[in-house]
C-alpha cells in the first residue's frame, strides 16, 4: 500500500499572503470581512436556536434548514479566523498539516452543503407534488439518514485531495497568494506532475456538483409543472411561496461556486487580488443570505424569529 509522505524540501510551513497587492489595505479590508462574518454567525445561530426551541418547527424542512445553517457556519469559520489573523496580526504561517486540514474541511463542508441543497429540493418536490404522502416519505429520521449519507459522500470524495497532494514534491517557494489553503492554490506550488490532482479536482467539482445541480433543476421542473396545474389562485400562491426560498438559496450557492471555480482555473486575465476577494466572498455571502432569504420567505420561521427578537 502506498505511503503518503509530505515531501517538503526544507520547511514544513506554508506562508499565506492574504490579498497580494493590497497588503497596506489589509486592516481596512478586514472591517467589512469581519462584519460579514459576525452577521453570518448571528443569522445562522439564530435559525438554529429558534428551530431547536420551537416544537412546531421540528419538521423535515426545518431540520434541513438547520443542516444548511451548520454547513454555512462551518464554511465561513474554516476560512475567516485565519484570514482575519493575517489582516490584523500579520500571522501568515500555517503548517502543512494545518493547510491540508483546512483544505479538507473547507471542500468537504462545501460538498456537504451541495448535498443538503439537493435534499431540500427533493423535500420541496414531495411537498408540492405528493403532499398527501409527505409525512410518510419524509420523516425526521429519514432526513437525518440522508444528511449522514451526504456527509459520508463529502468525506470520501474530498479525502483524496490532501492524500494526493501529500505525495507531491513542493518547490522551495512556500508562499501561497491567498487567504486560505484552496486546493488549486496549493497544487500550483508543487514542482511535480499535478495532472492527476488537477483532473480529479476538476472532475469532482463539475461532475459531482453538476449532478447535484441537475437533480435540483429536475426537481424544480417537476415542481413548476405541478404548480401550473393548480387552478386555485390561493393554493397556487401558497405552493409557489413554499419553494421560492430554497430556489433562491440554490441559485445563489451554485452560481457563486461555479463562478469561483472557473475564475480560479481559467481566469488568467483576472487580477489576482480581485480573484482572492471574490473567493472570500464565496464563503461569506451564502452564509449571510441563506438565513435572510429563509427568514423573509418562510412565514412560520419569520414569525418565530420576530417573536424571539422582539422578546430580547
Amino acid at each position: 500500500m502506498a505511503e503518503f509522505n509530505l515531501t517538503l524540501p526544507e520547511s514544513s510551513t506554508f506562508i499565506l499572503m492574504g490579498i497580494p497587492g493590497l497588503e497596506v489595505a489589509h486592516i481596512w479590508i478586514s472591517i467589512p470581512f469581519s462584519m460579514l462574518y459576525i452577521i453570518s454567525l448571528l443569522g445562522n445561530s439564530m435559525v438554529l436556536f429558534v428551530v431547536s426551541k420551537e416544537q412546531t418547527l421540528h419538521k423535515p424542512m426545518y431540520l434541513l434548514l438547520c443542516m444548511l445553517a451548520l454547513t454555512d457556519i462551518a464554511v465561513s469559520t474554516s476560512v475567516m479566523p485565519m484570514a482575519l489573523c493575517i489582516f490584523w496580526f500579520n500571522l501568515k504561517g500555517i503548517t502543512v498539516g494545518g493547510c491540508f486540514t483546512q483544505m479538507f474541511f473547507l471542500h468537504s463542508v462545501s460538498n456537504m452543503e451541495s448535498a443538503v441543497l439537493v435534499t431540500m429540493a427533493f423535500d420541496r418536490y414531495v411537498a408540492i407534488c405528493k403532499p398527501l404522502r409527505y409525512a410518510t416519505i419524509l420523516t425526521n429520521a429519514r432526513i437525518a439518514k440522508l444528511g449522514l449519507v451526504g456527509l459520508i459522500r463529502a468525506v470520501l470524495l474530498i479525502l483524496p485531495l490532501p492524500l494526493l497532494l501529500s505525495r507531491q514534491p513542493f518547490c522551495a517557494n512556500h508562499i501561497i497568494p491567498h487567504t486560505y489553503c484552496e486546493h488549486i492554490a496549493v497544487v500550483k506550488m508543487s514542482c511535480g506532475d499535478t495532472t492527476v490532482n488537477r483532473t480529479y479536482s476538476l472532475v469532482m467539482a463539475f461532475v459531482v456538483t453538476g449532478l447535484d445541480l441537475t437533480l435540483v433543476a429536475l426537481s424544480y421542473s417537476l415542481i413548476i409543472r405541478a404548480i401550473l396545474r393548480i387552478s386555485s389562485k390561493k393554493a397556487y400562491k401558497k405552493a409557489l411561496n413554499t419553494c421560492t426560498a430554497h430556489f433562491c438559496v440554490a441559485i445563489t450557492s451554485f452560481t457563486l461556486f461555479f463562478f469561483s471555480t472557473l475564475t480560479h482555473r481559467f481566469g488568467q486575465h483576472i487580477t489576482l487580488h480581485v480573484h482572492i476577494i471574490l473567493a472570500n466572498l464565496y464563503v461569506l455571502l451564502p452564509p449571510i443570505l441563506n438565513p435572510i432569504i429563509y427568514g423573509v420567505k418562510t412565514k412560520e420561521l419569520y414569525d418565530k424569529l420576530v417573536k424571539y427578537t422582539c422578546r430580547r
